[in-house]
């Protein structure tokens, strides 16, 4: 039995399959950006990369979350 995958990380399939980029780079992106709102954000990977609004709210929402990279 495979768990539901729910919230954010349910986009990160097509997320990948649709811009060829691994979500783990999405997120390498989104922390080494100057920008840190979530809005601002958003509105830098639809205007820069291209992305759409919903998968673009996601990858952020779920870097976000995780808070600032280790290591």
């Amino acid at each position: 039995m495979t768990a539901t995958v729910k919230g954010p990380a349910s986009y990160f399939p097509s997320i990948e399959k649709k811009y060829g980029r691994p979500v783990a780079e999405w997120k390498d992106l989104i922390r080494s950006s100057p920008l840190t709102r979530h809005m601002e954000l958003v509105a830098w990977l639809k205007a820069e990369h291209g992305l759409g609004h919903g998968h673009a709210n996601a990858l952020v929402a779920h870097t976000l979350a995780e808070g600032p990279a280790k290591g």
